[in-house]
C-alpha cells in the first residue's frame, strides 16, 4: 500500500460512513484486503503521523481543544487523517487554515474537543480483524522528525499564540 492507496481508503470512508465511523469504516475496509497490504498500511499510517508531528499544527490543535497534551496530539493528528488528504493537506500548510473546516466550526460553537484515537489502529485492528493476530512489529517503524525551535514556546501565551495563529485564536476566543 501506497499513501495515495491509503487516501483512496479514507475517502471511500468518509462517503460511506458519519464522520464519527470513519476510522470504524476504513478499518473495516482495509480488512477485506490481502494481509500484506494492510501490514504496509500501517508504515504509511506512521508516516503520515510522521509528517504532521510539527509543532505549528501542534499549536492549532492546543487552541482548537482548549489543551494538547502528547496523546492529545495523537488523537488530534488522528481525527486530521479521518478528514482526508485536502484537509490533511492545508492544514499542514497552513494551521490556521483549520478555522474554515466545518468540523472546527462547529468545535467552536459546541465546545467539542477534536480526537479519535481510532484512527492511530485502523491497520492495527484492519490485521487483528482480517488474520485473527496481532499486527507484526517489524512491519512498520516510526520515526518523528524535531520539532521547529522557532515555535517553541508556551501556546498559551496567548499574545505569541494569538500572532501565529490569528483566526484560530479569534474563532476559539483565545486571549
Amino acid at each position: 500500500m501506497d499513501k495515495q492507496t491509503f487516501w483512496k481508503l479514507i475517502e471511500t470512508a468518509r462517503a460511506e460512513a458519519a464522520d464519527d465511523q470513519v476510522a470504524e469504516h476504513a478499518t473495516a475496509l482495509l480488512a477485506r484486503l490481502p494481509e500484506a497490504e494492510i501490514a504496509a498500511a500501517q508504515q504509511v499510517l506512521w508516516d503520515l503521523l510522521a509528517e504532521s508531528y510539527r509543532s505549528p499544527l501542534w499549536a492549532a490543535a492546543y487552541v482548537i481543544n482548549g489543551g494538547c497534551s502528547d496523546d492529545g496530539f495523537d488523537y488530534f493528528r488522528g481525527w486530521l487523517l479521518t478528514q482526508g488528504e485536502a484537509a490533511f493537506e492545508a492544514a499542514l500548510a497552513d494551521p490556521d487554515s483549520l478555522a474554515a473546516h466545518p468540523a472546527v466550526l462547529e468545535a467552536a460553537l459546541e465546545g467539542l474537543e477534536l480526537c479519535d484515537e481510532e484512527a492511530l489502529s485502523i491497520a492495527w485492528s484492519a490485521y487483528e480483524t482480517a488474520t485473527g493476530r496481532e499486527l507484526p512489529a517489524d512491519s512498520f517503524t516510526i520515526s518523528y522528525p524535531p520539532l521547529d525551535p522557532a515555535w517553541d514556546f508556551d501556546f498559551d501565551d496567548t499574545e505569541e499564540t494569538t500572532a501565529r495563529l490569528p483566526r484560530l485564536s479569534a474563532l476559539f476566543d483565545y486571549s
